[in-house]
């Protein structure tokens, strides 16, 4: 009896031996199918990318995953919209004419080179309409400089977006509203590349994927350069953007409420190759220490309220001692008189000239609050008495930082219906 439990013993080693083995081959099969083929060694570098279409498959969960963790929220927002049947159908036909809002916005902040802007309560409007030759006409602030040829980064944003959604860009007429600073470091090129971005898509009836790919933010990098002023147009508010190795990413930092934007905008043009012409094209360790100290403790001063931090926070050593020896001589003296005066901080804009000054207290409309309460007004005066003593003429604007980022204020046919009416009833 016990020699046959020890047969039936072995024998079911034995199957469960042969079924392990079996398993493990099946397992390793599939996983060599699923494996790319290795590349020649002598292969072909890709092509030239003419698609803004992105998917971060290394980044993200698997299609199939059972679990989304509270970060996966592309993942999220992509299953949402392949369930659905008809989306490029949505709302895609052309349209006849379009007005389109952009914020102005403030690069750099200090210690952030390229990577960190925020939007400014100051917009301008741009309207492009389909015509039978090509026009442009502009009104505002600085409407005499700005070229009136197809070298305006407005017609360079709507040809970009013509590209993108592979049509024909029919003879377009452009007015141009500008309440923007033209070329002062406030944004103006950026705003007029998303303006003429969004105009162009609406035109031609074409919509873009945000979602794990930011295509919008892609094509506007792609002109500029780098996202600094581009995300905030897009988005508004504080942003923050990197590339990351395949696409342009942002993130929105959090900002407190109350902060009021004190300008000093001089009355010449600063350029900004000349001004980036002074940059040398390396840094020494310990600038580069200094710098990154300096952006994590903007960000984190942003994020947590701090104020009283901001001013170490906006600290630079990579671009504003160079272009303050050699162009702006008024620019750390303004800095150390407005802080002085009561701002939280104080940096130049961008490449300059315009220099920028945060304070803090501003509830609700300004104009029915003690100006004890605040110190934009303070701020400024102090700012004009160093501008006068440098004898560098300009004006002082007061805003806010703008949580809004640029949108469709108009369009011809209307997105609206009798059924669903939008923002504004465009």
């Amino acid at each position: 009896m016990s020699s046959i439990n020890s047969n039936d013993t072995t024998k079911l080693a034995v199957t469960a031996l042969v079924a392990g083995g079996l398993g493990a081959l099946v397992s390793y099969y599939l996983s060599q199918r699923q494996r790319p083929s290795p590349s020649p060694r002598n292969a072909l570098p890709p092509a030239t990318r003419t698609s803004f279409i992105f998917h971060d498959a290394a980044n993200d969960p698997a299609p199939d995953a059972a679990v989304l963790f509270p970060h996966s929220h592309e993942e999220r927002m992509r299953r949402r919209i392949a369930a659905r049947m008809s989306i490029e159908e949505e709302n895609s036909q052309p349209r006849r004419s379009v007005t389109v809002r952009v914020p102005a916005t403030s690069a750099n902040c200090g210690p952030g080179f390229d990577c960190i802007g925020l939007a400014v309560d100051l917009w301008t409007e741009v309207t492009v309409s389909r015509a039978d030759r090509f026009e442009i006409t502009a009104e505002g602030e600085g409407a005499e400089d700005m070229p009136k040829d197809e070298t305006n980064y407005i017609v360079t944003g709507v040809k970009a977006a013509y590209d993108t959604a592979e049509k024909p860009m029919p003879p377009l007429k452009y007015h141009i509203v500008s309440r923007i600073p033209y070329a002062r470091g406030l944004g103006s090129s950026s705003a007029a590349i998303v303006a003429g971005i969004i105009a162009g898509l609406v035109l031609a009836g074409h919509r873009l994927p945000v979602w794990g790919s930011e295509s919008l933010l892609q094509i506007a990098a792609s002109i500029e350069g780098h996202p600094d002023n581009v995300a905030p147009v897009i988005y508004g508010g504080f942003q923050i953007g990197i590339h990351n190795g395949t696409r342009w990413i942002t993130e929105r930092i959090p900002s407190p409420p109350g902060l009021q934007l004190v300008m000093f905008i001089p009355d010449f043009i600063g350029k900004t190759s000349a001004a980036r012409g002074l940059l040398k094209d390396t840094i020494n360790r310990q600038d580069a220490a200094f710098n990154i100290g300096r952006v994590a403790f903007l960000v984190h001063a942003l994020a947590v309220g701090n104020l009283d931090n901001l001013k170490w926070g906006v600290q630079d050593k990579m671009h504003q001692p160079q272009r303050a020896a050699a162009i702006y001589p008024h620019l750390y003296p303004m800095i150390k008189a407005a802080e002085e005066a009561g701002a939280c901080c104080a940096y130049l804009s961008g490449a300059g000239p315009t220099v920028m000054a945060m304070t803090s207290g501003a509830s609700g409309d300004i104009f029915t609050q003690r100006e004890k309460e605040r110190t934009d007004f303070t701020v400024a005066r102090a700012m004009m008495e160093v501008a006068q003593e440098y004898n560098v003429k300009g004006r002082i604007v007061v805003t806010q930082a703008s949580q809004d980022g640029a949108r469709v204020v108009k369009v011809d046919p209307p997105f609206s219906t009798a059924d669903i009416t939008f923002r504004d009833n465009v």
